[in-house]
């Protein structure tokens, strides 16, 4: 079975979803499994970072992330905010499918959109205007064979929703390309809520692309780039590069300049499979999981020096609040 042929029987499924679920298909107030509507005291606001503990939305202070953190009942499986927009992948249990949930500051749910799948990524941008997501739809692991992906992007001005990014049009060495294998995950956003970068995986290549929202194109720039992530001031993309292009022999965190194609691998070498998150135009976050179970979320200087550092214990999905 195709990867076209897998998203089409996804989307056929979402929509069957949506006809039988009406709580998923509009707007709502209501709270996911008794959560609240209000938030804790301070989970808005710059001096906190955004972060899930245990499946719950909570926030930390920025000048003491390892300290007291405020946590809400709002469950996530993948959650990310900026601007005042909260995008949360609710989790998939056995008698429900898996569901974006745009949340405002409040914690107020302002829009859902169904899906299928195993959440797995999601970023907010700038402006808290567009969101992205992915999931696997297949399999559970980029290192895996065989697995396959449904990434799409809400724009929450309009309401226009791409339910999956082979609806665009993609581009490799500046020709219109077509193949059966194509895979989109890792999604991030420029400034202007209209470019965007991605991976796209096919032929064993995981190019670093290039989105145009309005356009419907997707322009491959470099290879072996996944779960990218644009730094504050737009010029750079921290991202997880496969260790000899091989993702079976894990991920290196690196970070490229995006004028002048230089990679500079960062100071942690454990293999982290992850999408890097920028708190700043200085540092990554990102998560790494425990012998456990558990994820911690790290931190480590976005120019190589330095080393890593325990940022928050038994957290994962960090975000700058804005």
């Amino acid at each position: 079975m195709t990867t076209r042929t897998r998203l089409l029987i996804t989307a056929l499924a979402a929509l069957l979803l949506g006809s039988l679920a009406v709580g998923y298909t509009a707007l709502s107030a209501e709270p996911e499994d008794g959560a609240t509507s209000t938030p804790a005291t301070g989970t808005t606001g710059g001096d906190r970072i955004h972060v899930l503990s245990n499946g719950k939305l909570s926030s930390v202070a920025r000048s003491d992330p390892g300290g007291p953190r405020e946590i809400t009942d709002q469950k996530c499986d993948r959650a990310y905010a900026a601007a005042g927009t909260i995008s949360c992948l609710r989790p998939a249990g056995a008698l429900k499918a898996a569901r974006l949930s745009v949340l405002d500051a409040g914690l107020h749910e302002r829009r859902t959109i169904p899906l299928i799948g195993f959440p797995n990524r999601t970023r907010v941008s700038p402006s808290g205007r567009m969101i992205g997501w992915t999931l696997f739809v297949d399999g559970h692991s980029y290192a895996a064979n065989g697995f396959s992906t449904s990434t799409g992007i809400l724009d929450t001005a309009t309401g226009t929703t791409v339910m999956s990014l082979e609806e665009f049009t993609p581009y490799v060495d500046g020709k219109p390309y077509q193949a059966a294998d194509l895979n989109f995950w890792g999604v991030t956003f420029t400034a202007d809520d209209n470019l965007f970068y991605a991976t796209m995986a096919t032929a064993g290549h995981r190019y670093l692309t290039r989105g145009d929202f309005a356009a419907r194109t997707i322009t491959a720039l470099i290879d072996n780039v996944e779960c990218p992530s644009l730094s504050p001031d737009d010029t750079r993309i921290a991202y997880k590069a496969a260790v000899d292009g091989d993702p079976q022999k894990g991920w290196r965190v690196s970070v490229m300049d995006l004028a002048t194609r230089k990679i500079t691998p960062l100071a942690e070498t454990r293999s982290v499979d992850d999408q890097p998150t920028w708190l700043d135009n200085r540092t990554i976050a990102y998560a790494l999981q425990r012998p456990d179970g558990a994820n911690d979320t790290w931190s480590t200087p976005a120019d190589g020096s330095g080393t890593p550092t325990l940022l928050i214990p038994e957290a994962n999905s960090p975000s700058p609040a804005t």
